[in-house]
């Protein structure tokens, strides 16, 4: 993908509007659909305040990819260790009724140490 499919793929993602980044970053909405069909990507001052605003990397928006830095890599690691052990509880959870769950966050909040 280039740099303005990623930054359509990151909009949708973000549930942002083309209008709503434009007008943010300072350009038209137009913009990312002309940059999506000649396969273009903007100036590196723009590409910087579109980065700015969607909260990601130049790399990002550019590559498609994240820089894989071993904290990075370390917390995935560790957030999929988590999911693992966890699983069963949050399938449960996902079922409970929107009373039935602010009951349990009360009660883990009384029963559970602060971090």
């Amino acid at each position: 993908m280039n740099f303005w499919e990623n930054v359509d793929q990151e909009l949708k993602f973000k549930g942002m509007e083309r209008k709503e980044l434009g007008s943010l970053a300072g350009f038209p909405e137009s913009y990312i659909s002309k940059g999506i069909t000649r396969k273009s990507s903007p100036s590196a001052d723009l590409a910087v305040k579109i980065a700015s605003v969607l909260g990601v990397s130049v790399e990002y928006l550019v590559t498609g990819a994240n820089s894989s830095s071993k904290t990075n890599e370390q917390e995935t690691a560790e957030q999929l260790r988590l999911y693992r052990k966890h699983s069963e509880i949050i399938k449960k959870c996902e079922k409970l009724s929107p009373e039935k769950e602010k009951i349990l966050l009360e009660f883990l909040e009384n029963f559970c140490p602060p971090n």
